[in-house]
């Protein structure tokens, strides 16, 4: 499958476009929002676990502030070690398992992912996938394939890439795009940015594009960007 290079273009433009396509995306109400969290935990994110954990942490800590998100998280690592942990609505619980993961070596493993999130929306709701990682080492024609059916369920993907690995981002931006979700890349000098981000999609799977322009009138910022595009 041929895909088209995009053209390269500042982090804050990155930000800019993520928050147009997350501003377009339409959503189902439901009781409680439901979202499924997904890190890769292979070893080429050894570097900057740490810091990456705190930033993700912090979405399940605007989940909790929230009351109504519960969030599933999912890791892989290793030699086809894939784990979904249980389904969690206290902050405090979900950032306890996410620390006490630990990089190994391995392969990607997106498609699994989002074989996972597919069964899960086919058993109950499910408002949105958040996807984080650096590297996509599979064959791209099998996990866009896999993402259609996803997007046929009406499951946006918000995919977070680490760095700026070329081929990554490809099929990253293919992911977000067939389940008419969103794609942004970060790095440790976007923390800010990643932190009102991941607020942001923790909002929209609770409420909604309304609730998520509620956010940009009070936060202001990149978030205030977002309810432009409303």
């Amino acid at each position: 499958m041929k895909i088209s290079r995009p053209p390269v273009r500042s982090k804050s433009t990155e930000v800019a476009e993520f928050l147009r396509q997350a501003a377009s995306i339409p959503v189902n109400a439901a009781p409680r929002g439901r979202l499924i969290f997904a890190l890769d935990a292979t070893a080429s994110r050894q570097p900057t676990w740490d810091r990456a954990c705190q930033l993700q942490g912090e979405l399940f800590e605007a989940a909790g502030e929230l009351g109504s998100l519960a969030l599933q998280l999912v890791w892989y690592r290793g030699y086809g070690e894939f784990q979904a942990e249980p389904w969690l609505a206290d902050p405090a619980r979900l950032r306890q398992r996410m620390t006490a993961v630990q990089c190994r070596g391995g392969l990607t493993q997106v498609g699994r992912v989002l074989e996972h999130a597919v069964r899960e929306s086919r058993h109950h709701r499910l408002n949105a996938l958040v996807l984080v990682g650096d590297c996509l080492e599979e064959a791209v024609d099998a996990v866009c394939h896999q993402a259609g059916q996803l997007g046929l369920l009406g499951v946006p993907a918000f995919v977070f890439q680490e760095g700026n690995e070329p081929a990554a981002a490809q099929g990253f931006r293919e992911i977000a795009r067939l389940t008419r979700g969103a794609y942004c890349a970060f790095d440790t000098g976007s923390a800010e940015q990643l932190r009102t981000l991941l607020r942001a999609v923790a909002i929209y799977a609770t409420g909604g594009r309304r609730a998520l322009e509620d956010f940009g009138k009070r936060q202001g910022g990149l978030a205030r960007q977002l309810t432009r595009q409303l």
